[in-house]
């Protein structure tokens, strides 16, 4: 059961007026959409691993220039890219530019452009 708080406001003309606090009802605002999103998360995961991608570790990415490189991709957290949730804009450090990058299945790749991506690798955070 959920606490409740009673607590004493002014009311116009004087009036004390007794307010309720329900913080079970108020916690579960909040719980909703973390969970929400959570699952969201967990489930797109989920499929893009089903796809052939190898999400939530180093990942090899591609950007619009062609650029292929490896990156931590953890899927909902992001500290040094903008998440557009299957595609970031991330910095390429092949090209030394910003761009859109996407993750590559390794199915997609040759022998070589996996060894380069291997060889650079951005900043180890996600």
């Amino acid at each position: 059961m959920g606490r409740r708080a009673i607590t004493k406001i002014a009311a116009p003309r004087g009036e004390a007026r007794v307010a309720r606090v329900d913080n079970e009802r108020m916690s579960r605002r909040v719980v909703t959409p973390v969970v929400i999103v959570v699952g969201v998360i967990a489930g797109g995961t989920v499929l893009a691993r089903l796809l052939g991608y190898k999400l939530g570790g180093n990942v090899v990415v591609r950007c619009l220039k062609g650029h292929v490189f490896t990156t931590l991709w953890i899927p909902g957290v992001k500290l040094k890219a903008l998440d557009l949730v299957v595609a970031r804009i991330q910095y390429c450090p092949v090209g030394k530019h910003w761009s859109l990058v996407v993750p590559v299945r390794d199915k997609d790749l040759t022998e070589g452009e996996r060894q380069f991506a291997r060889e650079h690798h951005d900043l180890p955070i996600p």
